[in-house]
């Protein structure tokens, strides 16, 4: 078991990704996963809710399983953000609450990306 700087008990380790908008030299952008800063943060994650849900996006099946993750408070985390453990899930933030507003720890509500 890990512990952050901020006393949070850890069970994994995330890299926290923000979406990047580049021109692309054709009048167009071309998106990209950036790190944040600082990238790497101890996290507790755990599954919550009614589990696993598919559904069928431009004729493929995608599924999407419901997760907690606390981390410490980062700045840059926004429902635009995704979490890449250090197990190779990958997670869209989906809410994000400022545990009594103290900016000490998130609770983000995540969705994994399953392939």
């Amino acid at each position: 078991m890990k512990t952050t700087a901020s006393g949070l008990r850890a069970n994994r380790w995330v890299t926290v990704q923000n979406r990047t908008s580049t021109p692309d030299g054709d009048g167009g952008f071309t998106d990209t996963w950036t790190n944040a800063d600082p990238p790497t943060l101890g996290a507790w994650i755990r599954a919550s809710g009614p589990g696993t849900t598919e559904r069928t996006v431009a004729g493929t099946i995608t599924s999407n399983a419901t997760h907690v993750i606390t981390i410490p408070y980062h700045a840059a985390v926004t429902t635009q953000t995704r979490l890449v453990s250090d197990k190779g899930q990958t997670f869209s933030v989906t809410g994000v609450t400022n545990l009594d507003d103290r900016d000490i720890e998130l609770q983000l509500l995540c969705a994994e990306l399953v392939p």
